[in-house]
């Protein structure tokens, strides 16, 4: 089934020009999914089109008016379910909400801009909430982008090895393992003899190895308060790195 993926902005080219180029296209010419854009500005009223105003309380910027986003909401017959807004107050965006996601049939995404969206909007018309980070952007469509490719390259046919998503970054808990290739020589830095051995199984525990290292190394957070287990300690031991984080529990 088709992944459907609906987005409310105000820049509705800059998401359908992203979605026509990569694997996005690759994946939308394959039938994997399918992108629409809705914008505000065509439910509103007034010659100016206007979607936004003064806060009340006072205080810099504009924010988005609730009529012209619960209107969209509510046009849109087959629009779908569930809208998740894209803010800040969201719930964190990360690998396992991008599976949660990408098991759905569609879902549909709400880009802010200015200083944010009118709560009654929020109120009325979305069922959830995402972050991508701690950190403030002018608008949501960068925000968007990146939810939508990091849940339609999970779908199956997207890739162009569905291996792929298997052994990246975040899929088991870990950072992923380092990637070489041709030469196996560059300004004289050499791959690692273990890649070149034809060894599967050797190869194998030593990128598990370089993965379990990275993620202590760079990302403590992503692993077990309770420490490594015996089989991942014995691998580290088994595949030594100098000057590397020593195994621990």
């Amino acid at each position: 089934m088709t992944l459907r993926i609906d987005v409310i902005t105000l820049f509705p080219e800059l998401l359908e020009h992203y979605g026509d180029a990569t694997i996005l296209k690759r994946a939308a010419d394959k039938g994997v999914w399918r992108l629409r854009c809705h914008d505000p500005r065509n439910e509103t009223d007034d010659p100016h089109r206007t979607v936004d105003d003064t806060p009340f309380g006072g205080g810099a910027g504009m924010v988005l008016r609730a009529e012209p986003i619960v209107r969209t909401v509510r046009a849109v017959a087959d629009l779908p379910r569930p809208v998740i807004a894209l803010t800040p107050s969201g719930r964190r965006f990360d690998q396992s909400v991008a599976r949660e996601l990408a098991a759905t049939d569609g879902f549909t995404l709400l880009c802010g801009r200015y200083e944010g969206i009118d709560q009654r909007a929020l109120d009325a018309v979305v069922d959830d909430e995402i972050s991508i980070g701690d950190f403030v952007l002018a608008g949501g469509e960068l925000a968007a982008l990146c939810v939508i490719e990091a849940v339609v390259r999970l779908r199956p046919g997207a890739l162009g090895n569905d291996e792929s998503v298997v052994e990246e970054s975040f899929s088991e808990g870990l950072l992923e393992y380092p990637q070489y290739t041709k030469p196996a020589e560059f300004e004289g830095r050499l791959v690692p003899d273990v890649l070149r051995s034809g060894d599967h199984g050797r190869v194998a525990r030593w990128r598990r190895a370089q993965a379990l290292r990275r993620t202590m190394s760079r990302r403590p957070d992503l692993l077990s308060p309770d420490g490594l287990d015996e089989a991942d300690r014995r691998l580290l031991l088994e595949f030594p790195e100098e000057n590397g984080p020593p195994p621990n529990g």
